[in-house]
């Protein structure tokens, strides 16, 4: 549990800074109405002289340990009230020894002592200072039948003592308001910098959505082609997955394609911007308020957005703290982004772009370890150039590298995103086609068998080269091995059979297929 001084947003030193001038000025008020009374409003009354003094010196020994054992005490609250009931009866009391002529000053330093403990503490101590004291003094005044005048400005005092509790209190809400958000912003920045995750940084980014902004809806889209992809969608206490929104006459798009903030505090009345229209997702209710701010850095261009059912539901230091916190996110996002293009640089062959030797292992067993649990096939296919030195020696490497570039090109228009593709070595590539079986791999591998024979490369943009063949090798896994080096060494066998058979070959033919069990 968070304690006292921490909930109320403020440090103690902090607390003692903020009351150290209203201390200072009730000791010297205290101190010179004291003196006051003694020397302009001297009384016979040796007894009434005798209190006055000790009520001065006293009470400027009270405040000095107010002052320095407040922050000392460990239960906060209980000590504001102890004080309240110390200064409210204290100050009320006072009123017997002041004369009517200065009784003013006593107003004066209630409303000292119930600033200060307004400033340190709640309200309610500070109204029972204030309440308190007065009482005793009108009780005080109604024995010695004061004036009717005399008690609408004491009257007026009071109410104008309470006011500026009220409005201290008020500057406190919004204080701590301000310091609660501006401590979440800085873990929030702390956190999404020591993270490389691009989830994790969506899902801070929502945790600190839920903590900051009181929204009934709120999203944060990416802009994919012509579509915004929601990562983050929250809408009155539900999530939803997926949505993607189309970006043409949407606010967001406006947001996005303009590079401005947009604050819509009441939607119903009518939004004077061009080719937006209004645009209904998650429940089947209209948002009333509607804000959003431009999330864009080199790798990323996107947009956050909350809205309310309410109208008016926002002012503009939400779309400062909505703008800071998507400032920060696209700076972390970049980072992310970067992060992921360098890691994939290393996993992919410099020059085909598909996976390398290592990391298409790695994909491999995954791909082995996911269809084992699902209790489906895994298809090989091991493929390699036919001649591809020839290529190499006849027209120079530029065009060889074509040849690789081109066969790699024609296998990716072949196979499903869930496929691998990887350079095995040289001329040599392995192609992983998870929930596939022999069957339906020796068909993927004559098409891409066919499609290079009909591939029509030129030297310098005028002689046309022979197209260029491929052998390939089939090995399924779990019906044929289930151990993942002998399927490497399988289809390996494989390929180089059907080199022998006259290259341009498939191994085994389709019709081997209907002989074992594939599922």
């Amino acid at each position: 549990m968070k304690s006292d001084h921490q909930q109320r947003g403020f440090k103690p030193q902090e607390n003692l800074i903020s009351i150290l001038p209203s201390i200072v000025a009730g000791i010297l008020l205290l101190l010179i109405t004291t003196f006051t009374i003694l020397f302009y409003y001297p009384t016979q009354n040796p007894v009434s002289t005798i209190a006055l003094m000790l009520y001065g010196f006293f009470g400027s020994v009270y405040l000095l340990f107010y002052y320095l054992l407040f922050t000392a005490s460990l239960n906060k609250a209980r000590f504001s009230w102890v004080n309240a009931v110390i200064s409210g009866i204290a100050l009320g009391g006072f009123t017997v020894l002041i004369p009517e002529e200065i009784d003013y000053l006593l107003y004066i330093m209630v409303f000292i002592a119930s600033m200060s403990a307004s400033l340190m503490s709640t309200r309610i101590p500070s109204y029972f200072i204030v309440i308190s004291s007065t009482l005793i003094y009108f009780v005080v005044h109604l024995i010695s039948h004061s004036p009717d005048e005399d008690w609408i400005i004491h009257f007026g005092l009071t109410v104008s003592e309470l006011m500026a509790i009220e409005t201290i209190q008020q500057l406190k809400s919004i204080a701590r308001k301000q310091i609660n958000r501006l401590e979440i912003i800085n873990e929030f920045s702390r956190q999404i910098v020591s993270t490389l995750d691009t989830r994790k940084i969506f899902n801070l980014l929502n945790g600190a959505f839920q903590n900051v902004i009181a929204a009934d809806s709120y999203y944060i889209g990416i802009v994919d082609g012509d579509e915004i992809h929601l990562e983050v969608f929250y809408d009155e206490g539900e999530y939803f997955q997926n949505v993607r929104l189309k970006r043409q006459g949407t606010l967001s798009n406006w947001v996005i394609t303009h590079q401005q903030e947009l604050f819509l505090p009441d939607l119903r009345k009518n939004i004077e911007l061009e080719d937006v229209d209004m645009v209904i997702i998650g429940k089947e209710k209209t948002s009333l308020s509607w804000m959003g701010v431009p999330m864009r850095g080199l790798h990323v261009d996107g947009v956050m957005v909350i809205s309310s059912y309410h109208a008016n539901a926002f002012d503009r230091s939400d779309m400062e703290l909505l703008s800071n916190i998507a400032q920060r996110a696209a700076l972390a996002l970049d980072n992310t982004y970067q992060h992921a293009l360098v890691e994939e640089q290393t996993r992919l062959d410099s020059l085909t772009r598909v996976y390398n030797h290592s990391y298409f292992i790695q994909v491999l067993h995954k791909q082995a370890q996911s269809c084992l649990a699902e209790d489906q096939p895994l298809s090989l296919i091991m493929l390699d150039i036919d001649f591809f030195k020839q290529y190499n020696d006849t027209y120079g490497h530029l065009v060889g590298d074509e040849v690789l570039t081109s066969l790699c090109s024609v296998i990716r228009t072949h196979i499903k995103n869930t496929d691998a593709v990887g350079r095995w070595g040289g001329e040599e590539f392995a192609i992983s086609l998870p929930n596939t079986n022999g069957e339906q791999a020796a068909h993927i591998a004559e098409r891409i068998r066919e499609t290079m024979s009909l591939l029509r490369l030129q030297v310098n943009s005028q002689k046309t080269i022979p197209s260029p063949t491929v052998s390939q090798g089939i090995a399924v896994f779990p019906a044929e091995t289930e151990d993942i080096t002998k399927l490497i060494d399988l289809s390996d066998n494989r390929l180089y059979e059907a080199k022998k058979r006259g290259r341009d070959q498939i191994e085994p033919a389709t019709t081997f297929w209907e002989t074992i069990v594939s599922k």
